[in-house]
């Protein structure tokens, strides 16, 4: 089981709010995983990558993807309080699933 969270590199975020967003999305596609997935990804060492992402486009096609692949997934967006106009999407979390499915999603992409 694993969990790929994909990070755009194009809004100028600082290593806080990067965290943030990151944790945001783990969080976020965790929630919407179904009870076997969450508990055996738990069980299993909660593991995930951190992927950069290269602009909104990008993750939006990923999550329809994710969606294909019947993968939990989401999509933040930046409320606006600090870096960002509010709205900006951020990241995508893909996951937590089976590590052969998540990877035929972001499997292209590089390590953050």
């Amino acid at each position: 089981m694993k969990q790929a969270i994909v990070a755009r590199t194009d809004v100028g975020m600082g290593t806080g709010k990067l965290a943030a967003q990151v944790a945001h999305a783990s969080l976020s596609a965790y929630e919407k995983a179904d009870e076997r997935d969450r508990r055996a990804w738990k069980t299993g060492g909660q593991k995930k990558i951190v992927l950069k992402g290269s602009g909104e486009r990008e993750l939006h096609e990923l999550a329809s993807i994710a969606d294909r692949e019947g993968l939990a997934n989401a999509i933040i967006r930046d409320a606006g309080h600090t870096q960002l106009e509010p709205g900006t999407v951020t990241a995508l979390a893909v996951g937590p699933g089976p590590e052969d499915a998540v990877d035929r999603v972001t499997g292209d992409l590089s390590l953050f």
